[in-house]
């Protein structure tokens, strides 16, 4: 699964959680009967009571204590949403010309071509590629999904060797890392007669 994948599915899972508890506080409150589990008996419950919520005041680590808490809540969150908000895709590769100027490349255009590159390959079906890193130094994660019957490590050499090759030499890169995953198609097992 990828990181997008699961941030959507646990942004799901804590929306549905938080919407359960919340109608669930909302419900009790309304004067509906509360379920067993619930710790609350009915809607002039109060959440904490004021023994519960001057039980620690007093200790010395107490506050320190929330507020250390707090602070890591705030920083895990900040952590989360730069790292949702951050460009995982390369926009554009700065190409050295060879004239001492340099000409921007699309990133996308690049990925086009290679992934069209890979697929003209025998025994590839299809294929991802994604640009990322830096403009100057970009690195590749590439998606091949090859047909059953294609060795996969004549695949990856014939992959690094001519398409990968190609797109490096035509963006006047020096290197071009990548990262291969490769699969198969999905078939029917075939019948013998």
């Amino acid at each position: 699964m990828r990181a997008g994948g699961l941030n959507r599915v646990l942004l799901a899972l804590v929306g549905l959680l938080l919407l359960a508890l919340g109608g669930a506080v909302l419900a009790v409150g309304l004067g509906a009967p509360s379920p067993s589990w619930w710790i609350h008996t009915g809607p002039h419950d109060v959440l904490l009571t004021k023994a519960e919520r001057t039980h620690w005041r007093g200790r010395s680590w107490w506050w320190p204590a929330v507020i250390a808490a707090l602070a890591a809540v705030v920083l895990l969150a900040l952590w989360w949403l730069t790292s949702v908000l951050r460009r995982r895709r390369l926009a554009e590769i700065l190409i050295d010309t060879g004239d001492d100027e340099s000409a921007l490349l699309r990133a996308r255009a690049l990925e086009s071509a290679l992934a069209q590159d890979a697929v003209q390959q025998e025994g590839v079906a299809h294929a991802e590629i994604l640009l990322r890193g830096r403009r100057t130094t970009p690195t590749a994660r590439v998606w091949l999904q090859l047909e059953p019957h294609v060795d996969p490590a004549t695949a990856l050499n014939g992959f690094t060797a001519e398409a990968l090759t190609r797109a490096r030499r035509s963006a006047r890169l020096p290197s071009l890392p990548a990262e291969v995953r490769l699969r198969t198609v999905r078939h029917r097992a075939e019948r013998v007669t």
